[in-house]
């Protein structure tokens, strides 16, 4: 194919692209190349088959079910739970929840409770034990909201700081381990995917989480 030919090929595809994406208020070169990857035909993955002898009953029951990406995306996150066990063995930092607090914490001066539990997509109990746990181990501290007596804010501590900086390189070494068999261009894709998912998702939990499903549906419709 000559580049007159790839040039006009592009064209369409661009076109296509901004006809899907009608209702959006802008357009995403990043967005726009996963589009383009997501129409070339590539070599079949292998799978590991979870289904047993009754596969074809669920077939018939639920054609157009598309219940495996939940399932694979619990069990990721369940492979991903082991290595990152693996990755705190010797840290003050006990579980991945407690990480991904102190990084929020890393980028602000600090954060009323609240915000930080639901900047985690947390429920309130669990988060406050997260919390509890690093104030025990002087890794945040926390401190009234000087205009609202009311609010109690955290921070991370010098001490929180050093335990970040020290799991950094390990947390590295997790990240590339769930994403090892993937190309480059297969991480840019599954990269802005996810991005494209938590801010749809973020937004259902900040403002419609206590909907029903069927009214979930609607909202996604």
């Amino acid at each position: 194919m000559k580049s007159k030919a790839i040039l006009q090929q592009l064209i369409n595809d661009l076109s296509n692209y901004e006809i899907e994406n009608e209702g959006s208020s802008e357009l995403d070169y990043v967005d726009f190349i996963a589009y383009l990857s997501s129409k070339v035909q590539s070599t079949p993955t292998e799978i590991r088959n979870l289904r047993g002898e009754e596969e074809m009953w669920i077939d018939e029951q639920y054609k157009d079910s598309q219940t495996d990406i939940v399932i694979f995306i619990t069990l990721l996150y369940r492979y991903a739970k082991v290595y990152i066990k693996k990755a705190l063995k010797n840290s003050l930092v006990q579980t991945a929840d407690e990480f991904s607090y102190l990084i929020v914490l890393m980028t602000h001066e600090s954060l009323s409770k609240s915000d930080l539990i639901q900047k985690n997509v947390m429920e309130k109990t669990s988060g406050v034990e997260v919390i509890k746990r690093l104030v025990n181990n002087n890794l945040i501290h926390q401190f009234e909201d000087k205009d609202d007596k009311r609010i109690v804010r955290v921070a991370i501590t010098e001490k929180g700081k050093f335990e970040i900086i020290k799991l950094l390189p390990e947390m590295a070494k997790v990240s590339k381990i769930v994403s090892a068999n993937l190309i480059p261009n297969e991480l840019l894709i599954l990269t802005q995917l996810l991005k494209k998912l938590d801010l749809y998702h973020n937004n259902l939990y900040l403002n419609k989480k206590n909907l029903d499903l069927d009214n979930l549906l609607i909202n996604n419709s």
